[in-house]
Parts: structure tokens; C-alpha cells; sequence
């Protein structure tokens, strides 16, 4: 970019005829510009300017340098055009990256609404729990649960993702009703092995008071609508995101346990590979994102 600043000093020169003028519109001092120029020919090994009192003018080699300078202007401004062009148009396409029941269940039905609004927008939706490397996977939006490692990725803030204990009426009868997390020893887990603490569970009370409690069972898994389904079918007591577990809770297929204590919850983030210089098709995705999440959104996005 250097290169093409100085070229563009010296068109100016030429067109102006004066080194204090040209200077003076890059907002350099005089002594800069000259030394810019200076510098030129000493690396074309050419004079490219006469110097008179009365002011400046191009030398034969000058003039014909001066041509090919001006084409390599209108093309630098003709390639900024472009990028500022392909940087605010709301066309093209969105590469989003989230978890693979965040994504069936919440991102899906967002994605395709979206999609309805922005007829002109492409999306690919991956689905994965393993970490994504935005830059090197070529993401534009991915969306991360829990606390955000420090870093040089733009992050957007979307809303909190609760957890809730449930089992289903049949298992409740059969086992009895917990009144208070120590009583879970004695219950079959539905153990999800990534997020909870895998064989421990954490409760905070509404008096702030902390509860570690170890529990055990005879299921364990990495996948969420595994330990739904489980739950569903009496197989024991599951800790589930709200956004999980909120369809099985409105027909009363499960029941929520223990509701005086709060299990961890998660904030959910929009993620995009840099805080400067977002696309604008980007901006509008994460701003309608945000929209989206009401307080209680588990409630009316997925299911």
C-alpha cells in the first residue's frame, strides 16, 4: 500500500504542478512529498520531474511514467470499489457452525426463517460438537454455549441457555419425587458426559446455597436427545437444556424436578472471526439473531 500511496502522490504533482499543493492535499508536509519522490527516481534510476521556481513538470520518461501511474490509480480505486461493494451487499452466501442439537433444534427453524426474510442469502448450517476453527474452516457465524475464552474473534451476545431437571410421571411414581439434591444418590441418572460435570451435579438454591452431588445411573451419553428419549421412557432423571426438554414439559411427557435449585446455565453467544470489518450480510444475520431471543426463547424457537 505504500507503493501505491506514492504513486499516487506523484500523478498528483504532475496534475498540479507543485509539490506543496500535492503534499498539502495527502496531508504531508512538503519535505516528505519531495523526499517520496526523490526516492522514486532513485529506484527508477530515472529523473522524472523538472524542478523550477515556478513549479514542476514531467520529464519525457516523467510523462510516459505518469500514464501508466494513472492507470495503476483508477485500477487500486476500481479494486476498492469491489471489496467495499462485496464487504456492505446483503447477497451471497453464510457458512454458520453451531452443536449438533443446538442446531436441529433452535438453529434450523431460525436458519430457514431467516432465509424466507433474505431470498438473495444462501446458508450452509453445519452441525458438530467438536471445536471449529472459524479463519481455518472459513465459518462466518458460529454459535458457542458457555463462557467465551479470550481471543481475537468478535463475539455478539444472544441470551442464556437454562438447564432443568426432569423425569417422566411414570418414573416419579414408580421412584418417588426428590425434595432436595441429595436425594438424587438414590435415582438412576440419565448422565450427559459433556457439559454437567459429567457424574456430578452442580445446584445453586434460591438462597444462593451451593449443592455438589455425585450421582450414578446406568446411561451415559454425549447426546441430548439420547438422555431425552430416556427420560421419556422412564429410564431415569435427566439434566436437559430448557430448550430440550420444553415440548416434552408442555404435554407433560416429563416433569420438572427440584425446582426450588437451579442448575448451571450457559451463555450463548454469535460468533464471527473478526470485531472489525464485518460483511454486512453478517451484521444483518447476528442483528436479527438477537432479536430472536426473547427471555424466555426456548419457549417459541425449535423444539
Amino acid at each position: 500500500m505504500e507503493r501505491i500511496h506514492e504513486i499516487k502522490l506523484f500523478v498528483r504533482v504532475v496534475d498540479l504542478g507543485s509539490f506543496s499543493k500535492a503534499a498539502a492535499e495527502a496531508g504531508i508536509g512538503q519535505p516528505a512529498a519531495t523526499k517520496q519522490i526523490n526516492r522514486m527516481e532513485q529506484q527508477l534510476g530515472a529523473r522524472l520531474l523538472h524542478r523550477t521556481t515556478h513549479g514542476v513538470s514531467p520529464t519525457e520518461i516523467g510523462l510516459l511514467y505518469y500514464e501508466k501511474c494513472k492507470m495503476i490509480c483508477h485500477l487500486a480505486d476500481e479494486a476498492q470499489s469491489v471489496g467495499s461493494l462485496l464487504q456492505n451487499k446483503t447477497q451471497g452466501a453464510i457458512r454458520i457452525s453451531s452443536s449438533v442439537a443446538f442446531g436441529r433444534r433452535v438453529m434450523a427453524p431460525l436458519v430457514m426463517e431467516f432465509m424466507r426474510m433474505n431470498p438473495h442469502l444462501q446458508i450452509e448450517l453445519n452441525c458438530e460438537d467438536r471445536y471449529v476453527d472459524l479463519v481455518e474452516q472459513g465459518v462466518d457465524v458460529a454459535i458457542r454455549l458457555g463462557k467465551l475464552a479470550d481471543s481475537t474473534l468478535g463475539a455478539a451476545y444472544l441470551g442464556v441457555n437454562p438447564w432443568v431437571l426432569v423425569a417422566s410421571p411414570n418414573y416419579i411414581k414408580d421412584r418417588g419425587r426428590p425434595k432436595k439434591p441429595a436425594e438424587l444418590s438414590k435415582h438412576d441418572a440419565l448422565i450427559y458426559s459433556s457439559v454437567q460435570g459429567d457424574e456430578r451435579w452442580q445446584f445453586t438454591g434460591r438462597d444462593g446455597k451451593l449443592a455438589s452431588i455425585p450421582v450414578h445411573g446406568r446411561l451415559r451419553s454425549n447426546n441430548l436427545s439420547m438422555l431425552l428419549a430416556a427420560a421419556r421412557n422412564d429410564l431415569g432423571v435427566a439434566a436437559l437444556p430448557r430448550y430440550v426438554a420444553h415440548n416434552s414439559l408442555q404435554n407433560k411427557a416429563l416433569l420438572p424436578l427440584l425446582e426450588d435449585w437451579r442448575l448451571p446455565q450457559q451463555e450463548v453467544h454469535a460468533v464471527f472471526p473478526s470485531p472489525r470489518l464485518i460483511p454486512a450480510k453478517v451484521k444483518l444475520f447476528i442483528t436479527w439473531l438477537q432479536s430472536q431471543f426473547s427471555p424466555e426463547w426456548w419457549a417459541t424457537i425449535g423444539g
